[in-house]
């Protein structure tokens, strides 16, 4: 667990893990299968490897082009406003399992929740919250990923 996540992420991770797992698309986001594998172990087993496979991963109510929900809808758009565009998204509407699967994984009763690098960082809320005190900036530096907002500023301050 990483101790920079920031104050509310760190406490958030502090939560941790129970037992639970599947995905779409946009620009650069890959989706997994979409059939869930044997309950209990095996889908805890199934959520682990999703959760570490790619450095950025949501589970989202529907896909980033067509969040379903306010909260999905703000996580992807602080991630867009990031550019972060490379990033595994799993739609929990499309299989009651992994909804609840991930839910008892992470040990976080709601959606979306956001992994970096394998580490559950939580939902909507401390994200943005990571996103405005620059945490996320600094988080997505680790993952070798260049926020959108550093250019941004950049190009700000050379006017």
């Amino acid at each position: 667990m990483s101790g920079s996540l920031g104050r509310a992420a760190a406490a958030v991770l502090l939560w941790g893990r129970g037992a639970g797992g599947v995905v779409l698309r946009a620009p650069g986001v890959r989706a997994a299968g979409s059939g869930t594998g044997a309950g209990g172990g095996g889908q805890a087993e199934r959520l682990d490897g999703l959760v570490k496979k790619d450095k950025v991963v949501v589970f989202l109510k529907g896909t980033p082009e067509r969040p379903q929900c306010g909260f999905s809808n703000a996580v992807v758009q602080i991630l867009r406003l990031h550019g972060v565009r490379d990033y595994a998204a799993y739609n929990v509407l499309d299989d009651p399992e992994l909804r609840q699967g991930i839910k008892d994984y992470s040990n976080w009763p709601t959606i979306p929740q956001v992994y970096l690098n394998g580490e559950f960082v939580g939902g909507c809320d401390i994200l943005l919250q990571m996103h405005q005190n620059g945490d996320l900036v600094e988080e997505l530096k680790k993952l070798g990923i260049r926020s959108a907002l550093l250019d941004e500023k950049k190009d700000q301050d050379s006017k």
